[in-house]
């Protein structure tokens, strides 16, 4: 079933889409989610650069299992995370998209900062679950900023190229931990207050959507659509792609967060007496292996959307799925080696992490402008809150059985996504 996603726009919000020129606008708005969304990766990975030095300097020798408590840190902060992006995807629908883009950025980096003065680990659990609600609340609102803001013709390049900055936010995550290792866990979770800078001095050039302020405007003159309804995403029309969005991205987030929980024990196997500062290093050059693979992955699907504009959105799904499924095995069961670790890690990256382009886009294409940016939010985040239990369970499970097992068995996840996809619209 082949939908085109411009007929469930409000009237006269789709009268420009079949225009290819890319206006200045556009650009500024391309840049200014690009910078949001590199700052939120960066910010929500710093902490797991540095988890086990940072949980192993607040317990000491004998207050508690670092990666027990560890995961319920991370577990903790996916919680929020898929909390934050769903009230910001509602707020961002009824209050404008730039405005609630900038303010998320605000947030996450002022809290990510904070926890680099956390005394014990109950304060970090604090602060890392308050930097959490904004890390979830910015890719709604910037995506769809940059869908009402670009021509259709150039969308999902654009929609790519927002979604590479992840992946530049993970390399700048991880170079920070090389560089910083020497200087101590909370050198590294300092660098998190740069972002709020950065969202002060783009306040005053990133423009609104048009297409929202036009909208919003017909909506307040002739009341009808309602903005950011949690309650119409369920109803018939479009029901089952909420439910299906919300299962695809579940699908490589649990797999995806619950396979990067275990990196550090796996990669404790390889470097068994290195020093908390030696790990941190190798911590960084570890994910620096799978940001490359990453990056391929989505430089692959900018390419086939670039060549192929309508290619099946749920083919290219499929294959970034299985791929993650195979590679999480890989890691977890071949990599007996460095070599065979940092290779499976690039494959990780490629298919695992490279695969939310490709979930990216198809979650833009899914819903109408009025209830964009809260569909888009809710089927995020929701998949977040289940992402949330991943790493807590993970690592409980890890107490008990060989983390190789454990990894095996998250790798499980990407079989919901294989299965869901079946039953979602074609949006290409």
């Amino acid at each position: 079933m082949r939908t085109n996603s411009t007929l469930l726009e409000p009237s006269g919000c789709a009268r420009n889409a079949g225009t290819s020129v890319v206006g200045r606008a556009a650009w500024i708005v391309l840049g200014s989610a690009f910078v949001g969304w590199m700052f939120d990766a960066m910010d929500l990975y710093l902490f797991t650069m540095v988890m086990v030095p940072a949980l192993g300097d607040l317990l000491g020798p004998s207050q508690g299992n670092v990666m027990q408590i560890g995961g319920l840190i991370v577990s903790a902060k996916l919680l929020c995370w898929g909390i934050g992006g769903i009230l910001f995807g509602v707020l961002a629908d009824r209050f404008g998209r730039a405005r609630v883009m900038l303010g998320t950025m605000l947030i996450y980096s002022v809290f990510t900062a904070a926890s680099a003065f956390a005394r014990d680990w109950h304060q970090l659990l604090l602060l890392q679950m308050l930097a959490g609600f904004g890390i979830g609340g910015e890719w709604a609102a910037g995506a769809a900023l940059v869908v009402e803001t670009w021509p259709e013709k150039h969308r999902a390049k654009a929609v790519q190229v927002m979604q590479a900055a992840n992946v530049v936010g993970l390399i700048v995550a991880s170079a920070l931990a090389i560089l910083l290792s020497g200087a101590g866990w909370r050198w590294v979770l300092g660098v998190g207050a740069v972002p709020a800078v950065a969202s002060l001095g783009l306040r005053f050039v990133t423009p609104e959507s048009a297409r929202w302020k036009q909208s919003h405007a017909e909506a307040i003159r002739h009341p009808g659509q309602k903005f950011g309804s949690l309650s119409e995403i369920f109803g018939a029309p479009l029901r089952r792609r909420t439910v299906v969005g919300c299962l695809v991205a579940a699908a490589l987030m649990i797999g995806s967060w619950g396979s990067s929980i275990l990196f550090p024990s796996l990669l404790r196997d390889f470097f068994p007496s290195a020093s908390n500062a030696e790990f941190t290093r190798q911590t960084g050059i570890a994910f620096m292996a799978s940001n490359a693979g990453a990056a391929l992955g989505f430089a692959s699907t900018l390419v086939l959307v670039s060549l192929a504009p309508r290619i099946s959105r749920r083919a290219v799904y499929v294959v970034f799925c299985a791929g993650a499924w195979i590679a999480v095995v890989a890691l977890f069961g071949a990599a007996k080696t460095l070599e065979t670790f940092y290779l499976a890690m690039v494959g990780f990256g490629f298919f695992a992490i490279g695969g939310f382009g490709i979930v990216a886009l198809y979650l833009t294409e899914l819903f109408p402008l009025h209830v964009r940016a809260t569909g888009q939010g809710f089927t995020w985040n929701v998949a977040r809150l289940f992402t949330a239990l991943g790493p807590l369970l993970v690592s409980s499970a890890s107490a008990t059985l060989e983390f190789r097992a454990v990894g095996i068995a998250i790798a499980t996840a990407f079989g919901m996504g294989l299965v869901a996809i079946l039953f979602g619209p074609e949006t290409g």
